[in-house]
Protein backbone atom coordinates (compact mmCIF):
# COMPACT_ATOMS: atom_id res chain seq x y z
CA UNK A 1 0.00 0.00 0.00
CA UNK A 2 1.46 3.70 -0.56
CA UNK A 3 1.41 6.16 1.32
CA UNK A 4 -1.44 8.24 -0.20
CA UNK A 5 -3.79 5.36 -0.42
CA UNK A 6 -2.84 4.51 3.25
CA UNK A 7 -3.62 8.36 4.48
CA UNK A 8 -6.95 8.33 2.67
CA UNK A 9 -8.08 5.26 5.11
CA UNK A 10 -9.42 6.69 8.14
CA UNK A 11 -8.37 3.92 10.58
CA UNK A 12 -5.11 3.31 9.16
CA UNK A 13 -4.18 7.20 9.15
CA UNK A 14 -5.73 7.22 12.90
CA UNK A 15 -3.43 4.33 13.88
CA UNK A 16 -0.16 5.74 12.54
CA UNK A 17 -0.56 8.71 14.61
CA UNK A 18 -1.27 7.14 17.94
CA UNK A 19 1.21 4.46 17.60
CA UNK A 20 3.68 7.49 16.75
CA UNK A 21 2.35 9.28 19.83
CA UNK A 22 2.93 5.81 21.76
CA UNK A 23 6.03 5.42 21.12
CA UNK A 24 7.47 8.94 21.96
CA UNK A 25 5.72 8.81 25.25
CA UNK A 26 7.40 5.52 25.76
CA UNK A 27 10.81 6.74 24.68
CA UNK A 28 10.44 9.70 27.31
CA UNK A 29 9.56 7.49 29.83
CA UNK A 30 11.60 4.49 29.15
CA UNK A 31 14.69 7.77 29.10
CA UNK A 32 13.65 8.78 32.67
CA UNK A 33 13.21 4.82 34.02
CA UNK A 34 17.05 4.99 33.06
CA UNK A 35 17.85 7.02 35.31
CA UNK A 36 15.55 6.04 38.19
CA UNK A 37 16.94 2.15 37.26
CA UNK A 38 21.01 3.62 37.53
CA UNK A 39 20.13 4.61 41.20
CA UNK A 40 18.73 1.02 42.37
CA UNK A 41 21.21 -0.99 44.16
CA UNK A 42 21.00 -4.79 42.41
CA UNK A 43 22.88 -7.87 42.35
CA UNK A 44 26.06 -8.96 40.59
CA UNK A 45 25.93 -12.50 38.92
CA UNK A 46 28.54 -14.78 38.43
CA UNK A 47 29.48 -14.86 34.48
CA UNK A 48 32.10 -17.26 33.80
CA UNK A 49 31.81 -16.42 30.09
CA UNK A 50 32.89 -12.79 31.12
CA UNK A 51 36.16 -14.04 33.43
CA UNK A 52 37.94 -15.78 30.32
CA UNK A 53 38.65 -12.27 28.84
CA UNK A 54 39.07 -8.54 29.68
CA UNK A 55 36.74 -5.64 28.77
CA UNK A 56 37.47 -4.48 24.70
CA UNK A 57 36.15 -0.92 23.63
CA UNK A 58 33.91 -1.34 21.02
CA UNK A 59 31.45 1.31 21.32
CA UNK A 60 32.14 2.57 17.87
CA UNK A 61 31.79 -0.82 16.41
CA UNK A 62 28.97 -1.41 18.08
CA UNK A 63 26.68 1.72 17.66
CA UNK A 64 27.80 1.94 13.67
CA UNK A 65 26.74 -1.37 13.30
CA UNK A 66 23.36 -0.40 15.25
CA UNK A 67 22.88 2.66 13.42
CA UNK A 68 23.95 1.30 10.10
CA UNK A 69 21.15 -1.72 10.82
CA UNK A 70 18.29 1.26 11.31
CA UNK A 71 19.17 2.99 8.30
CA UNK A 72 19.14 0.23 5.96
CA UNK A 73 15.59 -0.94 7.82
CA UNK A 74 14.11 2.61 7.30
CA UNK A 75 14.87 2.51 4.28
CA UNK A 76 13.38 -0.82 3.82
CA UNK A 77 10.13 0.30 5.61
CA UNK A 78 9.40 3.73 4.38
CA UNK A 79 7.58 2.32 1.15
CA UNK A 80 5.26 -0.13 3.16
CA UNK A 81 3.37 2.24 5.58
CA UNK A 82 1.50 -0.80 7.40
CA UNK A 83 4.68 -2.47 7.70
CA UNK A 84 6.12 0.61 9.32
CA UNK A 85 3.41 0.42 11.26
CA UNK A 86 4.02 -2.57 12.62
CA UNK A 87 7.62 -1.96 13.55
CA UNK A 88 6.60 1.05 15.52
CA UNK A 89 4.46 -1.11 17.73
CA UNK A 90 6.82 -4.07 18.20
CA UNK A 91 9.53 -1.49 19.29
CA UNK A 92 7.32 0.24 21.34
CA UNK A 93 6.31 -3.28 22.98
CA UNK A 94 9.87 -4.10 23.49
CA UNK A 95 10.17 -1.51 25.40
CA UNK A 96 7.85 -1.42 27.62
CA UNK A 97 8.88 -4.95 28.10
CA UNK A 98 11.96 -3.88 28.68
CA UNK A 99 11.25 -1.82 31.27
CA UNK A 100 9.20 -4.11 33.02
CA UNK A 101 12.34 -6.57 32.56
CA UNK A 102 15.16 -4.09 34.17
CA UNK A 103 12.14 -2.94 37.40
CA UNK A 104 11.85 -6.77 37.89
CA UNK A 105 15.68 -7.87 38.47
CA UNK A 106 18.03 -5.18 39.16
CA UNK A 107 21.52 -5.99 38.97
CA UNK A 108 24.89 -3.81 39.06
CA UNK A 109 27.74 -4.00 35.88
CA UNK A 110 29.43 -7.09 34.87
CA UNK A 111 33.02 -6.26 36.50
CA UNK A 112 35.41 -4.71 34.41
CA UNK A 113 32.54 -3.23 32.39
CA UNK A 114 33.69 -0.19 29.63
CA UNK A 115 30.29 2.27 29.57
CA UNK A 116 28.40 1.99 26.62
CA UNK A 117 27.24 5.56 25.64
CA UNK A 118 24.46 5.29 23.38
CA UNK A 119 23.99 8.82 21.70
CA UNK A 120 20.34 8.57 20.79
CA UNK A 121 19.50 7.74 24.33
CA UNK A 122 21.13 10.44 25.91
CA UNK A 123 19.58 13.01 23.42
CA UNK A 124 16.03 12.20 24.55
CA UNK A 125 17.29 13.25 28.10
CA UNK A 126 19.34 10.63 29.90
CA UNK A 127 22.37 12.86 30.60
CA UNK A 128 24.36 10.41 32.56
CA UNK A 129 26.52 7.04 31.99
CA UNK A 130 24.22 4.68 32.09
CA UNK A 131 25.34 0.88 33.71
CA UNK A 132 22.41 -0.62 34.86
CA UNK A 133 20.20 -1.32 32.15
CA UNK A 134 20.99 -4.67 31.57
CA UNK A 135 18.46 -7.36 31.61
CA UNK A 136 17.97 -7.45 28.97
CA UNK A 137 20.50 -6.53 26.43
CA UNK A 138 18.18 -4.01 23.86
CA UNK A 139 20.81 -3.01 21.52
CA UNK A 140 20.63 -6.87 20.67
CA UNK A 141 17.34 -6.82 20.84
CA UNK A 142 16.72 -4.35 18.37
CA UNK A 143 18.79 -5.92 15.87
CA UNK A 144 16.84 -9.14 15.89
CA UNK A 145 13.37 -7.51 15.66
CA UNK A 146 14.93 -6.14 12.69
CA UNK A 147 15.51 -9.47 11.15
CA UNK A 148 11.71 -10.47 12.58
CA UNK A 149 10.09 -8.30 10.24
CA UNK A 150 11.84 -7.65 7.38
CA UNK A 151 10.88 -9.67 4.29
CA UNK A 152 14.13 -9.67 2.10
CA UNK A 153 16.12 -12.94 2.47
CA UNK A 154 19.78 -10.88 2.29
CA UNK A 155 17.96 -8.47 4.69
CA UNK A 156 17.17 -11.36 7.16
CA UNK A 157 20.94 -12.54 6.82
CA UNK A 158 22.01 -9.15 7.20
CA UNK A 159 20.29 -8.65 10.40
CA UNK A 160 20.43 -12.01 11.73
CA UNK A 161 24.14 -11.59 11.14
CA UNK A 162 24.52 -8.13 12.92
CA UNK A 163 22.21 -8.67 16.01
CA UNK A 164 24.97 -11.88 16.45
CA UNK A 165 27.43 -9.58 16.06
CA UNK A 166 26.27 -7.03 18.78
CA UNK A 167 25.88 -9.68 20.76
CA UNK A 168 29.09 -10.93 21.11
CA UNK A 169 30.27 -7.38 21.16
CA UNK A 170 28.58 -5.94 24.33
CA UNK A 171 30.12 -9.01 25.29
CA UNK A 172 33.74 -8.24 24.57
CA UNK A 173 32.96 -4.78 26.07
CA UNK A 174 31.72 -6.32 29.34
CA UNK A 175 28.62 -4.06 29.27
CA UNK A 176 25.83 -7.59 29.57
CA UNK A 177 25.61 -10.18 31.36
CA UNK A 178 25.96 -13.35 29.02
CA UNK A 179 22.27 -13.99 30.49
CA UNK A 180 21.29 -10.55 29.14
CA UNK A 181 22.26 -11.13 25.47
CA UNK A 182 21.02 -14.62 25.32
CA UNK A 183 17.59 -13.62 25.97
CA UNK A 184 17.48 -10.72 24.17
CA UNK A 185 16.07 -12.33 20.54
CA UNK A 186 13.72 -14.49 22.70
CA UNK A 187 11.91 -11.14 24.42
CA UNK A 188 12.46 -9.44 20.94
CA UNK A 189 10.22 -12.51 19.82
CA UNK A 190 7.82 -12.02 22.20
CA UNK A 191 7.00 -8.60 21.12
CA UNK A 192 6.79 -9.13 17.68
CA UNK A 193 4.44 -11.80 18.37
CA UNK A 194 2.14 -10.36 20.20
CA UNK A 195 1.81 -7.36 18.01
CA UNK A 196 1.41 -10.06 15.28
CA UNK A 197 -1.21 -11.37 17.31
CA UNK A 198 -3.64 -8.77 18.20
CA UNK A 199 -2.72 -7.61 14.01
CA UNK A 200 -4.24 -10.39 12.75
CA UNK A 201 -6.98 -10.33 15.15
CA UNK A 202 -8.27 -7.07 13.78
CA UNK A 203 -7.98 -8.47 10.29
CA UNK A 204 -10.22 -11.48 11.38
CA UNK A 205 -14.12 -12.02 10.56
Amino acid sequence: MQWSAFFKNKYLRGEFIISIIILLVTLFVFTRFLNFNESREGAALPDPVLHFFDAIDLTWFIFCLIYFSLIVVLIDLIGDPKRLVFAMQCYTLLLLVRMLMMYLTPLNPPEGMIALNDPFVQMFGAGHELTKDLFFSGHTAIVFLFYLFSTKKLLKIFFLSSSILVGVFVLLQHVHYTVDVISAPFFAYVSYRLIYLLQERKVSP
